[in-house]
């Protein structure tokens, strides 16, 4: 395979995450899948990540999110052991 299929196929799959992560977020059905809506929001979170509140936004959404993402973990790990 060509170096650059093997490129356009990491992008590809790293787009295709991004979009898990708004759809997991529940983004999509609380916009009604307005994609004027999604972009609006992710623009206002990148315009707080570059103002003088952009550490503290940084270190709340990990934490949310590392929270989020064990509560999941957990939940998958305890329908296996079912």
């Amino acid at each position: 395979m060509r170096t650059w299929q093997v490129e356009r196929r990491k992008r590809t799959r790293h787009l295709i995450e991004l979009g898990g992560l708004v759809v997991k977020a529940g983004v999509v059905d609380l916009t009604g899948d307005d994609r004027a809506i999604i972009l609006g929001a992710l623009l206002s979170i990148a315009d707080k990540l570059k103002s003088d509140q952009g550490e503290r936004a940084r270190a709340l959404w990990a934490a949310k999110g590392k929270q989020a993402f064990e509560a999941e973990a957990a939940t998958h790990k305890g329908i296996r052991s079912n």
